[in-house]
């Protein structure tokens, strides 16, 4: 007799729930816990405020050096292209010389065309009317002869002239070239390595930002402290100097002495007029805003307002930090005085001019202002070197 009762589905079940279903939870959660999971360590990834902080600055300092390179390779291009002109223009004169000396010699051809002009012979001394049209038709030819040679080698000089002049021409083309590329590949670099800070920045929270300029404002305050530490000692080291001089003063008669001090402060006053001329200019430029690339007068980059203020003076720097760093006396901190440059960081991508008591005027970073701030703005180990200029 056959069985009334339905057949139990060939799936079992666990807590009046089918496997299949089970199974589909469970491969849900399992998703779930390796979202929540993966979500964790991006979360712990997010860089903290000082990193974020020392990336900025990284970034800042990156950008300052490939804008001095890319002040460099502007300097060198609007130089190659200047000589490139002028090197033009000598080509297109040389070029109108030669096409002259080319007409010249053209005119000696047609002549002797036109005359049938050649070496006298015999036969034409018996086609001459008489021994003195012979003669005459001699001295021409002798005449002819010789302003041709002047003429071929007058072009002969232009041609080869003018060749080499087209070839260094070509030579200057080529590295203007070269410059324009470099000049195109600092200008990236440095828009580049803004745009990374920007970034950085803009993803900060108020919190965060605000934590970072109390951070900031602790180290202008630690700066300010350096900055007068060196103004006291060069206050007592001035003190010290002027102790000894008034010591030997004394120790030699009035003649000697007076002899010695003209000596020793005449370079010092000359030094310190132009320093004043430099550091008024400076001065003037306080508040101006830092634009990379720029030399004024509405905007300065670093090594543009040192440039700048000193030009002011009478006294004209390279235009990069690279070139400037060389372009006078390196002196210790210690005895740094008015008007000196300031260089920063060991590829040297920084300047500043020191104004006295730790001080200096300077042109910071994109989005800053020119304005005064102690040599230690970024500490201690960033000051690279200190130079006087004139």
């Amino acid at each position: 007799m056959a069985s009334h009762r339905k057949s139990r589905p060939t799936g079992s079940r666990v807590a009046g729930i089918r496997t299949p279903a089970l199974a589909t939870a469970a491969l849900t959660s399992v998703a779930l816990l390796s979202q929540s999971a993966n979500a964790a360590p991006e979360a712990d990834d997010k860089p903290s405020l000082e990193e974020v902080e020392k990336k900025v600055d990284d970034l800042y300092r990156q950008a300052g050096s490939a804008t001095e390179k890319y002040n460099g390779a502007k300097e060198k291009t609007a130089k190659q292209r200047k000589r490139v002109d002028t090197l033009l223009d000598d080509v297109a004169q040389r070029t109108q010389k030669l096409n002259e000396a080319r007409e010249e010699l053209g005119t000696f051809a047609a002549a002797q065309y036109r005359t049938g002009a050649s070496t006298p012979d015999t036969a034409t001394f018996l086609l001459a009317d008489t021994p003195q049209d012979y003669f005459d038709q001699t001295q021409l030819m002798d005449r002819m002869t010789g302003r041709q040679k002047v003429a071929v080698d007058d072009y002969i000089t232009q041609q080869s002239e003018t060749m080499e002049k087209r070839q260094e021409a070509a030579q200057s083309l080529e590295t203007l070239t070269e410059s324009q590329g470099d000049l195109k590949t600092a200008k990236a670099t440095v828009q580049r390595k803004l745009a990374d800070a920007r970034e950085l920045l803009s993803k900060l929270t108020a919190e965060e930002k605000a934590r970072l300029a109390a951070i900031e404002k602790e180290k202008q305050q630690e700066a300010a402290r350096k900055a007068a530490e060196l103004a006291r000692q060069q206050a007592e080291q001035q003190k010290e100097q002027e102790a000894a001089q008034q010591e030997a003063a004394q120790q030699h008669d009035s003649g000697s002495s007076s002899s010695a001090g003209s000596s020793s402060t005449a370079p010092d006053s000359s030094y310190a007029t132009k320093a004043d001329k430099a550091l008024a200019f400076a001065r003037a430029q306080i508040g101006k805003p830092y634009v990379w690339g720029a030399t004024g007068p509405g905007s300065y980059d670093c090594s543009g307002i040192t440039q700048a203020a000193w030009k002011a003076a009478g006294v004209t720097l390279p235009r990069t930090t690279y070139d400037q760093v060389n372009a006078g006396t390196t002196v210790p901190l210690a005895d740094a005085r008015p008007g000196d440059l300031v260089f920063f960081y060991d590829d040297v991508t920084h300047v500043g001019i020191y104004i006295g008591n730790g001080m200096m005027i300077h042109a910071p970073k994109p989005g800053t202002y020119v304005r005064e701030e102690s040599i230690y703005y970024d500490g201690e180990s960033s000051i690279h070197s200190v130079v006087r200029p004139a």
